[in-house]
């Protein structure tokens, strides 16, 4: 009884303690809000920090169209642009486009996003080659864009993903 009673204690102490520990080893980055003129694209993406030094995204949006869309972290911290081409291109390095690519992928390439016809996506993806202080919060700042197309991971330097639908600016947190 008295084992078990320990067991118990202990399995639920460890329970309440993991929480605290993740926390404690996830440091929110930076944050964007998206939007899109069409469709009522909304949402938000952030930029986690981990005890490994590997980069979490985290997207939240809505309002997307249906289908199979590329998105990407872009170079200048701009949406004024009606095209969302004031972002500029997808954050380099000194890395080529693509996970097909001998060479990349890029910093900021992020794997395809299927939509489902309710026009939400929740996704995590870790980046491996992203330095948030060098290429986040740099000069100009960062995008998070969303394409109408899939990224197809070898045409250089984007990946034929289409036109830019939704944009969000990244904003160092704290």
């Amino acid at each position: 009884m008295a084992f078990t009673n320990r067991f118990l204690v202990a399995t639920t102490c460890a329970a309440l303690a993991t929480p605290l520990w993740a926390d404690g080893h996830i440091k929110e980055f930076a944050a964007a809000n998206v939007s899109g003129p069409e469709q009522g694209i909304t949402g938000q993406v952030h930029l986690d920090v981990t005890a490994s030094g590997v980069v979490l995204v985290r997207i939240d949006l809505s309002g997307l169209p249906e289908g199979t869309l590329g998105m990407h972290l872009h170079e200048t911290g701009d949406c004024s642009a009606a095209d969302f081409k004031s972002a500029g291109g997808h954050i380099a390095g000194e890395r080529e486009h693509g996970i097909e690519t001998a060479g990349g992928p890029h910093p900021g390439d992020l794997p395809n996003m299927t939509v489902q016809a309710n026009g939400i996506l929740k996704a995590e993806v870790f980046l491996s080659f992203l330095d948030p202080e060098a290429m986040i919060a740099d000069g100009d700042g960062a995008a998070f864009i969303v394409h109408d197309g899939p990224d197809d991971y070898t045409s250089q330097p984007a990946g034929d993903a289409g036109s830019r639908i939704a944009c969000g600016v990244f904003e160092k947190a704290g």
